[in-house]
């Protein structure tokens, strides 16, 4: 019988959605013995993972719960087929992204600070700021307090699952779409061109050309050794004045330092869920730096995490059982 192993802090509510025939191992998040099992389901977070991995005995498959497998292609060996979560957290990430670029737009986090100022009259700084931001030396009648999204443009660099219910997301608030991925191709859908107005999806070498042309840069790249510092000090000054770079990726595929430059400098603002270091550190001068929306790694923690997760697991198990191909097996870093 199949021994599928779950970590304990999963609610037990979920095991449901396992297929019948197996052999449920519940894995104590500090494991104290050996355990016997076949089929890992990975608990989110890589220190657990790594406390329970020296305990596991006879796996075969191991699937993650993220995305993101990079700690656990340190943690297991390679006769042991890994699967990422590719899907699971589309829905949560998506709406984080057009949340925050939302915020950004219209200046929620300056609006926060006049609140918590108690002054009516600072409203008028929203001008001030968007004239620094886009380079302008004019007054606006009546003066500009926020901004539209509609008729923006926003360059999707990673156009996977979350890239593309990004793009879906945002169609109804009028904004074009350019797409980049590793390898050029059509999209599913239509094929095309790549680039604003067209269907198809750029190659990552296009990035330098697109990236001028672009108000709102989207990363949503997988985290692999060529995608980190993606975005360097080269890359940001190619920005438009006024750019905003949100990035839900990893926190290593954007250069700090440079970023946290063009930020002070007030050429760009950014939006991020994920830094580099994570976590960040008291005092690290994000927490403090101009133009920015900063959440801490939080866009897929909705209610629904699990049981996504849990539901696509348990539909990997069945296929194994049933002598399926399994999906989302991680070939290379991704």
């Amino acid at each position: 019988m199949l021994k599928v192993g779950v970590p304990e802090a999963v609610d037990a509510e979920l095991y449901g959605f396992l297929p019948k025939g197996i052999e449920l191992e519940v894995i104590p998040l500090k494991p104290e013995r050996v355990v016997d099992v076949d089929f890992w389901i990975v608990p989110p977070f890589p220190k657990q993972a790594e406390q329970a991995w020296p305990y596991l005995r006879g796996l075969r498959v191991a699937q993650s719960t993220l995305a993101g497998v990079d700690a656990l292609l340190k943690l297991l060996p390679r006769e042991v087929v890994l699967c990422d979560a590719r899907g699971v957290h589309t829905i949560a990430t998506a709406e984080w992204v057009v949340a925050a670029i939302l915020a950004s737009y219209k200046y929620f986090p300056f609006y926060g600070d006049v609140r918590r100022a108690g002054a009516w009259s600072l409203r008028r700084e929203a001008q001030t700021q968007y004239c620094r931001l886009h380079g302008y030396d004019k007054r606006f009648y009546p003066p500009v307090l926020l901004e539209e999204l509609h008729g923006q443009r926003a360059l999707i660099v990673g156009y996977g699952s979350i890239g593309r219910a990004i793009e879906e997301r945002l169609r109804p608030f009028g904004v074009e779409t350019a797409r980049i991925a590793r390898m050029a191709r059509e999209t599913e859908a239509r094929g095309g061109e790549a680039g604003w107005g067209g269907d198809g999806v750029a190659a990552i070498g296009e990035l330098a050309r697109l990236l001028p042309t672009a108000d709102i840069v989207i990363l949503a790249v997988p985290f692999t050794s060529e995608t980190v510092g993606l975005i360097g000090a080269k890359e940001l000054a190619l920005l438009k004045p006024g750019a905003l770079l949100v990035n839900v990726a990893r926190g290593a595929v954007v250069d700090a330092s440079a970023l946290l430059a063009a930020l002070h400098a007030g050429q760009l603002r950014a939006a991020l869920d994920v830094t580099d270091p994570e976590p960040l550190p008291d005092g690290h001068p994000l927490w403090s730096a101009p133009n920015l929306l900063l959440t801490p790694h939080v866009a897929a923690s909705t209610p629904m995490f699990m049981v996504r997760a849990m539901q696509f697991a348990s539909a990997q198990v069945g296929r194994y059982l049933g002598g399926e191909p399994l999906e989302n097996v991680v070939t290379g870093e991704y």
